[in-house]
């Protein structure tokens, strides 16, 4: 009997629909954009509101704040868990603002309104953090304990120790972070809500005198080692944190007192070392960035150092070029050592848009020995990280859960692996969470636009919910990857 067509037809798409295309021809930026920008809703602490988008979260956190009488609650869970870091979530708040202050142009106004809104989630919370004078609480939350769980945020019942220091003691990392997110937030909100941008320089200033007039790192405190390290430990110094705070003020308030303090204090604080690093940690190939757009658009040539080694990182990223030295795994994307990689990939992709920007509106290129690298290049780098994360990969993987049709299934995250409070009311305790955390099964709620962790340095990926380095979703590596898409949802053809 001859197989008809039709059924042959069904066969084909049947197998296609196993084994996916490793490599697609267009990508809808724009779904990624909303999708990445949904994904904070589902990290949101404290109470919700009517128009919660993703509604298999409850409110949580209530009583945060509550051992020093102060209102801690809001803000983000900053991966899988249910603490509150204050070093990375402000770092997450600087690069969501400055998404907005690059691109937010080109954003669709829907989007534009929900990246506000949640950078203005954080930055709420951020203020309770420096409200109170000469202190700056950290953390929320005992990570040792809470990692011991595995338990809904809804249900939380384990200690939500509040980590504070105070002056003389320093904090020069977490503070000088958080002066540059309320200064760069004040920037991404000032055209919508004036008064609040004003409060929002206003207490950046603060952060900053606190963390340049007590200068050290926070976990170097030892009240506060045992609850950040080794999960969010200052590894990296907090010079840099106190330039980088110092250039957003600047930014935000055009006053001249932060630009003497980064041209005066660039050697001694370390402007020149670990330039080609850029994360929650380390803020130098950012830094250089950022203050090159004063040297390429204001001709500020006391800055020109900063600018040098911002043509050196970019270098580094040009395979081409002489002086590259990053690494690549066989599929093409930057690949880091030490877990959450994906974090490496749309930081370092975001920088390479920005400068890209810089350079094209100023007409200028980066000199890279045996090549001269314009903004092209720069744009082709940061579209194959994008679209090797959204799937043109060895797997045919997309690496943000939600978006296209395959998608890692058992991410590490507490919430969205147990059920619903709105499905399942009744508590459920610290260890009673375990089958779920040792089920095989799909997570049960899909938090969609979470990116996770990423891949192996050979392109593998298990979708192990344990295997968190890799299953891992976090906000930062989301929020430098909404300016990323909102650039090429606006320039999916960029020339």
């Amino acid at each position: 009997m001859k197989p008809s067509p039709l059924l042959f037809l069904l066969l084909l798409i049947y197998l296609i629909s196993l084994f996916p295309l490793s490599q697609s021809v267009y990508h809808q930026y724009q779904e990624a954009l909303s999708k990445s920008i949904l994904f904070f809703e589902g990290q949101r602490s404290g109470v919700l509101p009517q128009d919660q988008r993703i509604t298999w979260r409850a409110n949580s956190g209530l009583s945060d704040g509550w051992t020093y009488n102060t209102d801690l609650t809001g803000g983000y869970y900053d991966a899988g868990d249910n603490v509150k870091f204050g070093f990375p979530m402000a770092f997450t708040t600087t690069m969501l603002a400055w998404s907005v202050i690059e691109f937010g142009e080109s954003m669709p106004p829907n989007e534009l309104r929900n990246t506000l809104v949640a950078i203005r989630w954080a930055t709420d919370y951020l203020l309770k953090t420096v409200s109170q004078p000469n202190r700056i609480f950290v953390q929320v939350g005992d990570p040792n304990v809470d990692h011991s769980c595995w338990e809904r945020p809804e249900d939380m019942d384990t200690p939500r120790t509040v980590y504070a220091v105070d002056a003389p003691n320093p904090a020069s990392d977490v503070a000088g972070e958080t002066a540059a997110a309320l200064a760069a937030s004040s920037m991404a909100l000032r055209s919508s809500d004036p008064g609040y941008a004003d409060t929002l320089l206003r207490n950046a200033a603060v952060a900053f005198q606190f963390a340049d007039n007590y200068r050290g790192a926070y976990s170097d405190n030892s009240n506060i080692r045992d609850g950040v390290c080794p999960f969010y430990c200052d590894f990296d110094g907090y010079q840099d944190e106190l330039l980088w705070g110092a250039a957003w003020l600047r930014r935000a308030s055009y006053d001249d007192t932060y630009l003497s303090y980064i041209q005066n204090n660039g050697k001694t604080l370390g402007a020149d070392d670990n330039i080609n690093e850029f994360g929650w940690d380390n803020k130098h190939a950012g830094l250089n960035v950022l203050v090159s757009k004063e040297v390429l658009e204001g001709n500020m040539y006391t800055l020109e150092s900063y600018k040098a080694s911002a043509d050196s990182f970019m270098c580094t990223l040009i395979p081409e070029s002489s002086s590259s030295h990053i690494d690549y795994t066989p599929g093409g994307l930057i690949y880091k050592p030490g877990g959450s990689n994906l974090q490496h990939a749309t930081t370092i992709s975001f920088l390479l848009l920005v400068y890209a920007n810089y350079l094209e509106r100023t007409s200028q290129s980066v000199n890279c020995g045996n090549i001269n690298v314009g903004p092209y290049s720069l744009r082709e780098q940061a579209k194959r990280q994008v679209d090797y994360i959204l799937g043109d990969n060895p797997l045919g993987l997309s690496y943000m859960v939600g978006y296209s049709n395959n998608y890692p299934q058992r991410i590490h995250h507490r919430g969205s692996s147990l059920p619903s409070i709105k499905d399942h009311p009744e508590f459920i305790g610290c260890k009673e969470g375990s089958i779920y955390f040792n089920s095989t099964n799909p997570n049960l709620n899909v938090l969609v636009g979470a990116i996770v962790g990423g891949p192996s340095e050979d392109d593998s990926y298990g979708d192990d919910r344990a295997d968190f380095k890799k299953s891992e979703p976090t906000t930062y590596i989301n929020a430098p990857f909404v300016g990323v898409l909102a650039y090429f949802a606006a320039n999916p053809n960029f020339s």
